[in-house]
């Protein structure tokens, strides 16, 4: 059972995940049943995938509380929170937490939630009675700042579906660049619009290029607006208006569509300051599209040298691989094969079978 969440038509990276997961684990030998939590004070039609849970997440957790309160009744072998939402349940629970970035660095997070997220993500590491963590650097983070068990932790890492290894349709790109205003090559970052994505330093480097480059190759930015981008969208903004060659695309939420772009895109670039995977580069990856990526946190793990790795702070640093994946046709054809190898080695499919083993482990336990 997968507890999909309510994210109100935005999908971001713990979307993207459970809806794999979805897809993938009955192949894996898996029966699923999906389930979201309800709003406290929610109609019925505000669950979006699968069914509502019999009690809102705020209930479950204020029984949680009670030790004489009965634990949450779910008809399932086995139930998979795939975010930090964890209530005890009379059946196993396993849950996905992603990272330690509320607590580790909450300077860069919503100050609304934060404090209740970091009460819950702790909460979360102890109320289940195992945790999957997306990558090893992901696991230090978890025992370091939410006191888990290592020895309950197991690492599975995230991928790509199978069809991301063939091109899409050129018809299709070129209908998708063209419906965007977009022109093959370009520089492309695809997530959330937050501090951590280190998307101000992007811009910072691509203006940094040489003017004729920058006016042949744009800067294409997908993603939301997150917490505290306020800064990031003002420069953009006017970046745009300034005439520069930059697009934001903070409305593509067709999965179809994204393919194309990644597809379109001449260089990637994801200098993120901190992840716990970084399902985009993988994406990137399976897209034959070099990737510039940053040095710290979870990516080099992930990359295992399919990428420029580069010290995420110097964006002169950032600019300079940008510069030398479409100057160096050497280095360009080494990145993209060693990123085809690389994203090969992390599908969908590998995903859902590592987890559909973790949770008979839990069962045989």
């Amino acid at each position: 059972m997968i507890e999909p969440g309510l994210t109100g038509g935005r999908v971001d990276g713990i979307g993207v995940y459970t809806g794999a997961l979805l897809r993938n684990l009955p192949q894996a030998g898996c029966e699923v049943q999906p389930y979201s939590w309800p709003r406290l004070r929610g109609a019925p039609g505000d669950i979006t995938v699968g069914r509502a849970l019999a009690r809102s997440f705020a209930s479950a957790s204020l029984a949680d509380l009670v030790p004489a309160m009965p634990r949450m009744h779910m008809p399932a072998d086995i139930f998979h929170v795939t975010d930090y939402r964890v209530a005890r349940m009379d059946c196993p629970v396993v849950a996905t937490l992603h990272d330690a970035l509320p607590i580790k660095y909450p300077e860069w997070c919503n100050p609304r939630f934060r404090d209740a997220k970091n009460w819950l993500q702790v909460k979360a590491a102890r109320k289940a009675n195992h945790v999957i963590a997306l990558s090893h650097f992901a696991v230090d983070e978890l025992v370091e700042c939410f006191g888990a068990d290592p020895r309950r932790i197991s690492v599975v890492p995230c991928g790509v579906d199978e069809e991301w290894l063939s091109a899409p349709a050129p018809q299709a790109v070129a209908a998708t660049l063209a419906a965007h205003g977009l022109r093959a090559g370009y520089y492309l970052f695809v997530g959330t619009l937050q501090p951590r994505k280190n998307i101000e330093r992007v811009l910072d480097a691509w203006l940094m290029l040489p003017e004729a480059l920058r006016k042949e190759r744009q800067l294409v930015i997908v993603g939301v607006q997150g917490a505290r981008s306020e800064l990031l969208v003002r420069r953009l903004r006017a970046a745009i208006d300034n005439g520069e060659n930059v697009v934001w695309l903070a409305s593509l939420t067709s999965a179809a569509a994204l393919r194309e772009v990644y597809a379109g895109a001449g260089v990637f670039v994801f200098p993120s300051l901190y992840e716990g995977f970084g399902i985009p580069v993988v994406e990137a990856f399976a897209s034959s599209v070099p990737v510039v990526a940053s040095n710290t946190s979870s990516l080099p793990e992930v990359c295992q040298g399919a990428a420029l790795e580069v010290d995420p702070l110097d964006s002169g640093a950032i600019g300079d691989a940008m510069l030398a994946l479409v100057r160096d046709d050497a280095l360009r054809a080494r990145c993209i094969a060693a990123g085809r190898l690389r994203a090969e080695q992390l599908t969908w499919r590998d995903t859902a079978r590592q987890t559909a083993a973790v949770y008979r482990a839990v069962l045989n336990h």
